[in-house]
């Protein structure tokens, strides 16, 4: 549709402008502004195999490297807390954080110690969804998302997820056992694969259903620029054409008709409605969605403070170096102007679904028709709004594919990014990641 092309194009050319990272010296972030709410993000880019798809920081997994990688995450950690931070909410993301398991749970552990900590979010992959692993996690972990991204066995054969991980079959079992074990169980799944078929998506749609997962979040197949070879050697070529069709009927069928078995939570995530009750917990894999900035710590780690987006480096070796001389490993920086803080949260928050109009003209002095008048009339134009009161903006169904359009191309500008801090790999990293 010509909405989606329009914004495709707007989106790509910001994020191209802004997102450009210049080299940092500085020896740590910022300190916390006093009152203000932050979550914890980890990063650990260990896995055990590298999905074709994925732009984040990642490396194959050697226990050797594993090991002092996580005593430094902690050492980083608490440098955190010398600055003055605390955190109610800790994300782990990857990579796969339970790759060491043992390693993991001391790191959750200690961050306990350390903050407030109410809540524990965390990646893993199907493989470690077994009691060894659920039994160390349950009371660690609350929030746990699972990678799944298809139960079609084809597709999971193109992303050599299935002979590591088992079949669709197997997959969705595992899933149902281990839902009793947390407050919220995500199944991550991705939609518009080249050999995706229509039959094949709503198959997939009725095994999340099936599985009995308390969430899944539907995130479109990005073909950013760091995967693009590797995506069209694999699965093929990305048709963006199908995007909407394929998303509209992940909607129907999982929050449309009369009486929908889930709610949307944000424009991608979708929620069980028998798990009402632990709705205010469920996990939104976009943490960013409830808070606005954080910290990030690990190799690969995005921090969002300020006015400030800082990235570490991608280097193992030098991420260790860097934190046994007691310094943090940030190696890149790039600062946003009013107006990309603006569109920043006006993206951000209807992603989440509403926004809301005092809290962006307390914080940037400006109404969001005046600060932002050609994201306004365009939204406005397309369709975008369910309500536009003097208090909020709510999104209709064309406005939620919109954000799932905005944010596809938001992460693809983030992966360029990532694309920028991965060029400087050198040596025996560079090779485990390039040959």
């Amino acid at each position: 549709m010509l909405s989606e092309r329009l914004l495709t194009t707007a989106v790509h050319t910001c994020t191209k402008r802004y997102l450009n990272l210049k080299p940092t010296d500085e020896a740590s972030v910022p300190a916390p502004v006093p009152g203000q709410a932050y979550m914890l993000y980890m990063h650990v880019p260990f896995c055990e195999r590298l999905c074709p798809y994925c732009s984040f920081n990642r490396f194959p997994f050697a226990e050797d490297r594993a090991r002092p990688y996580f005593a430094n995450m902690r050492k980083e950690m608490l440098m955190l807390k010398e600055l003055g931070y605390d955190f109610d909410s800790v994300y782990i993301g990857g990579g796969t954080p339970t790759i060491l398991l043992d390693e993991l749970c001391d790191t959750i552990d200690l961050a306990r110690e350390t903050f407030s900590i109410k809540e524990v979010s965390s990646e893993t992959n199907p493989n470690h969804l077994i009691p060894s692993y659920l039994d160390k996690l349950q009371g660690r972990v609350q929030r746990l998302s699972v990678g799944v991204q298809s139960f079609d066995d084809d597709l999971l054969r193109q992303m050599d997820r299935y002979d590591k991980y088992g079949c669709g079959q197997q997959i969705m079992e595992l899933i149902q056992d281990a839902t009793p074990y947390f407050t919220s169980m995500n199944a991550d799944m991705i939609f518009n694969f080249p050999a995706q078929t229509e039959d094949v998506l709503i198959r997939d749609v009725e095994r999340v259903v099936e599985s009995g997962a308390s969430q899944t979040t539907f995130y479109p197949l990005m073909a950013s620029p760091a995967v693009q070879k590797s995506l069209a050697r694999t699965v093929g070529k990305v048709d963006y054409t199908r995007e909407h069709r394929f998303y509209t009927i992940i909607d129907e069928l999982l929050a449309g008709g009369n009486d929908p078995l889930f709610d949307h939570g944000s424009a991608w995530t979708f929620n069980r409605r028998q798990s009402a009750v632990a709705a205010p917990h469920a996990m939104i894999d976009e943490y960013v969605v409830d808070y606005e900035e954080y910290p990030a710590i690990g190799s690969g780690g995005i921090t969002y403070l300020g006015k400030s987006l800082y990235v570490n480096t991608f280097s193992v070796v030098d991420y260790n170096k860097a934190i046994e001389s007691g310094r943090m490993s940030l190696m890149g920086k790039t600062t946003f102007g009013k107006r990309e803080r603006m569109r920043y949260r006006f993206m951000m928050q209807l992603f989440g679904l509403r926004l809301d109009k005092h809290q962006f003209k307390r914080d940037f002095g400006c109404s969001i028709e005046a600060g932002l008048p050609a994201e306004m009339a365009f939204m406005t134009a397309a369709g975008a709004f369910a309500t536009n009161t003097l208090d909020e903006l709510t999104l209709t169904p064309r406005g939620r594919y919109l954000m799932v359009v905005m944010m596809r191309q938001f992460f693809v500008g983030v992966n360029s990014l990532r694309d920028q801090a991965r060029a400087a790999l050198t040596g025996e990293e560079r090779e485990l990641l390039f040959g």
